[in-house]
């Protein structure tokens, strides 16, 4: 069973759960401020869901690398839609700062 390291917190998951929905589950939110109520809700739209990934999770697919590839978002950033994400093994998951999440320390 995966484990999701996420604000201090080890979250546990079956491989192949949807980031998104798994931090939802364990009452946490992969979304920041007002785009906790003003998001696409999992469908690769709004972008607000980008988080920094370090583990095993599954490849980018078009929708998430078209999102990812328009403002505010840069392909090139190393962020991923965790709508979009899924869980393959133990993983460490990091929001940064902005409405859409893309305010990272780089």
């Amino acid at each position: 069973m995966p484990t999701i390291e996420y604000e201090g917190e080890r979250i546990d998951c079956e491989a192949g759960d949807e980031l998104r929905e798994a931090l939802l589950e364990a009452d946490r939110s992969p979304h920041n401020g007002a785009s906790n109520y003003a998001n696409c809700g999992g469908r690769a739209v709004c972008g607000t869901c980008a988080v920094e990934v370090r583990g095993p999770v599954s490849e980018m697919g078009e929708d998430e690398r078209s999102r990812l590839s328009k403002w505010p978002h840069d392909l090139e950033s190393g962020l991923r839609l965790a709508c979009q994400t899924r869980v393959e093994g133990d993983i460490e998951v990091e929001k940064h700062g902005g409405f859409w999440g893309q305010k990272g320390d780089r």
